[in-house]
């Protein structure tokens, strides 16, 4: 394996793991989803060419989609972006809508599996990939990237369609920050 020391590997492991559950500068996709109303899944937002539910189901999709790459020599690619997103006028069910979301919390168990992989070599490339670039761990950061990018757009997009539960707690408002014994911005101040 052309890798780092075992202990610095093992960081990186944890530290790819943690990124795609939780991250430290964004929302998680487990928060952009939580008690989303049913009734806005099919909802375009003003000036958004698609709904919530084409939104979670392309970071679904593009998941499932670079996982299968990593996974072996018979991934068939798919055409970007047409294949990447649901078609403009397609709707989901509420079901649909729990599948989408329990089909990429699977697929995240699956990526976190593969990452913890004994014997995985993350820094090269699979003799199957189409570029030397892409090993293990650069797809990895793609798919934490993506999704915390899509993640941070449906809470945006969630704001502006006034679709959080009222007594919802932002966890990046000072109050957030104090309920979870941290030190608020302005008591950094104080200590100067």
């Amino acid at each position: 394996m052309n890798s780092p020391s075992l202990r610095a590997d093992q960081i990186v492991r944890d530290s790819l793991v943690f990124h795609l559950r939780f991250g430290d500068a964004h929302q998680t996709f487990d928060d952009a989803v939580a008690n989303f109303p049913a009734e806005a899944i099919n909802v375009r937002p003003p000036n958004v060419a698609y709904t919530f539910w084409h939104l979670v189901e392309h970071v679904r999709f593009c998941q499932a989609d670079m996982l299968e790459y990593l996974l072996g020599p018979a991934y068939e690619a798919v055409t970007f972006p047409d294949d990447y997103w649901p078609p403009a006028t397609a709707t989901a069910s509420e079901q649909q809508w729990h599948d989408t979301i329990q089909s990429y919390r699977v697929d995240l168990d699956r990526v976190e599996a593969f990452v913890r992989t004994e014997g995985l070599d993350l820094y090269t490339a699979a003799p199957h990939a189409w570029e030397a670039a892409h090993t293990p761990l650069r797809t990895v950061l793609v798919m934490a990237d993506h999704a915390a990018y899509h993640g941070g757009e449906l809470g945006i997009l969630r704001q502006v369609m006034g679709l959080w539960a009222p007594d919802r707690v932002d966890h990046f408002t000072v109050e957030a920050v104090v309920s979870q014994n941290a030190v608020p911005p302005a008591d950094l101040a104080d200590d100067e």
